[in-house]
């Protein structure tokens, strides 16, 4: 059997170690238009800020293709499929055969039109190392640097930066900070910490044109002039290969909960992948590493003939900016239960007798708890959860049902 992985990430990296449980001898070839090891793309923050290593961004060990018996294809784009000839084409005009195909070509920056947004000399993106050392090598103690976009990446950004730059001011269309995964309360604690780093934020607000190293922006009229420019709007999944050879694609390649596309034997996973959220209920991209894994890891197993399903992804961020932490997960809706004291901020959501989500900032007590709640669908009615709330333990469960946790196979 032959086994071909088009991305070299994070669900590229559970495929190939979860497909090795069950097949040991069939070809493995990775093929990635990036041209490094595998790493974490999370880590571009902490490298620039000098919290890592470039060594230490590896996600696995440099061994690891050899390990695992693969073939790396790096810094070659694949330009088609050919479902009914099972091969990729790739751009030096080589082609590569498969028996099992696995797409996981992850997301692209999302670049919305700006008035004068070419002529701009200094601008990046930050999605990838390639970005990262791009932007590293243009910063300096007196630059003015601008973020279009105060979301995850915009925001990891920030925090990569901080130390390096005289000044960064950041825009964003949106009434807060995080707005994908915190509400007012939980971002405006977030915010003022930010704030206190020397970062200035314009909510509110969007680029309306760039004149050379300005910006005039659209609803104040305000111009602010910068040296460096991030745009960090948001992401699109790489749909397109799949798309162009006929396979059934919405925001993201649409899966199955064994993560098989609609065409046969071509698999995908990750940040391309819109595949099943329980908390929904429904086909949504969850573009968090953890999912990538999982997705990767059924992939794996199930391309070379075992048998896996994902049935209970759910929404889930764990970020921290400068001492800060945040977990949150599931969806906001329901009764809403809080506490907030300070720079500590708990709302947990429970909705038809459930906990469905929860928003954590410097309290992650036995968060997994939670976690497992939301994920397992858990009826309240099963535990004290007003213990639960307060100080989450196992104890909260039944005794039949903490015997029944403490002994589950992992």
């Amino acid at each position: 059997m032959k086994y071909v992985i088009i991305g070299n990430s994070t669900a590229a990296v559970a495929c190939i170690e979860n497909l090795r449980t069950v097949d040991r001898e069939g070809s493995i070839v990775v093929i990635s238009d990036e041209p490094h090891h595998c790493y974490g793309r999370p880590t571009i923050s902490y490298c620039l800020m000098g919290a890592t290593s470039r060594e230490n961004m590896k996600y696995r060990p440099d061994d690891f293709y050899q390990k695992y018996g693969v073939t790396t294809k790096l810094g070659v784009k694949v330009t088609a499929i050919d479902p009914s000839a099972k091969i990729v084409k790739l751009e030096n005009g080589e082609e590569e055969s498969y028996d099992k195909l696995l797409v996981a070509t992850g997301s692209r920056p999302f670049v919305p039109p700006m008035e004068g947004l070419d002529g701009v000399k200094n601008k990046f993106s930050f999605m990838t190392m390639d970005d990262m050392d791009a932007l590293e090598k243009v910063l300096s103690p007196k630059k003015k640097v601008l973020v279009i976009g105060a979301g995850l990446i915009g925001l990891k950004c920030v925090e990569g930066i901080a130390e390096r730059v005289g000044k960064i001011t950041v825009v964003d269309l949106a009434d807060r900070i995080l707005p994908s995964i915190l509400d007012s309360e939980g971002a405006a604690i977030i915010q003022r910490q930010l704030e206190e780093k020397g970062v200035e934020f314009i909510l509110n607000d969007c680029a309306q044109r760039f004149e050379g190293k300005k910006v005039t922006l659209k609803n104040s009229g305000r111009e602010i002039s910068f040296d460096v420019l991030v745009v960090a709007v948001g992401v699109r999944a790489n749909t397109e290969l799949v798309k162009e050879a006929g396979g059934n694609v919405n925001r993201g390649i649409v899966v199955d909960t064994h993560m098989r596309t609609s065409l046969p034997d071509i698999y995908a996973a990750g940040d391309c992948a819109e595949g099943y959220d329980s908390s929904t209920g429904s086909n949504r991209i969850l573009a968090l590493l953890p999912n990538a894994y999982f997705q990767g890891r059924v992939a794996g197993i199930n391309m070379a003939g075992g048998e896996a399903e994902q049935t209970n992804a759910i929404p889930m961020n764990a970020i921290g900016f400068f001492g800060s932490h945040i977990l949150t997960a599931g969806v906001y809706e329901g009764e809403c239960l809080s506490h907030i004291q300070g720079s500590i901020y708990k709302k947990l959501f429970v909705k038809d007798g459930r906990l469905v989500g929860f928003i954590l900032i410097n309290d992650f007590l036995r968060a997994g708890i939670y976690t497992q709640l939301v994920r397992d669908k858990v009826d309240l009615a099963e535990v004290d959860f007003s213990l639960l709330a307060d100080h989450p333990q196992l104890l909260a469960y039944s005794r039949e049902a903490r015997k029944k946790k403490l002994s589950r196979k992992v």
